[in-house]
């Protein structure tokens, strides 16, 4: 199965790229976006598209340090006001799983809800980049968005996360 969005882009460092004024603060948040999307919308859920045991693509490998087999790639979509407004993908190698039980029985839950939550939570700088969807995959109409991602790192084992900022969030960025 292959995923709603391909990550396969030209990634580049947050800090030395010119970013659209008004997702500047959403793709450049430091803190948790799950609690930033529910802070903006009066309705917040999420939608679990799937989760697959995979090797982890190649162009991926050096997200990581070191190199990573078998991951759990986690499809979800955040909806703001019955607006799709994100569309996260999310790699957790079979190691990181391991050490963090926790994780492999999210559901529904958001990520970054219990990411946050870790003391020793570290993450990498934040890189961004534009995607394209040729072809619309119900909800998200074909077109280019901007995304994020960045490597978590917590109790010594990493986690990738990219989100993908759908034309649902402009609605929430007039209230940055």
């Amino acid at each position: 199965m292959t995923a709603v969005l391909s990550l396969h882009a030209q990634w580049q460092p947050a800090s030395s790229s010119t970013l659209p004024a008004a997702l500047r603060p959403w793709l450049l948040e430091p803190a948790s976006l799950t609690a930033r999307l529910k802070a903006h919308s009066t309705d917040f859920r999420l939608q679990l598209l799937g989760e697959r045991s995979m090797a982890l693509p190649a162009f991926l490998q050096r997200c990581f340090s070191q190199t990573t087999g078998a991951c759990v790639r986690r499809e979800v979509l955040m909806w703001c006001n019955n607006q799709p407004s994100v569309y996260a993908q999310s790699w957790l190698p079979a190691k990181s799983l391991q050490h963090l039980h926790q994780l492999a029985v999210l559901g529904e839950q958001p990520l970054g809800e219990l990411l946050f939550q870790f003391a020793d939570v570290v993450r990498s700088p934040i890189e961004v980049a534009q995607l394209a969807l040729a072809t619309a995959r119900d909800p998200i109409a074909a077109g280019r968005y901007w995304a994020r991602r960045s490597v978590f790192t917590v109790a010594g084992q990493p986690i990738l996360v990219a989100e993908v900022f759908l034309p649902g969030v402009e609605q929430l960025c007039s209230g940055n």
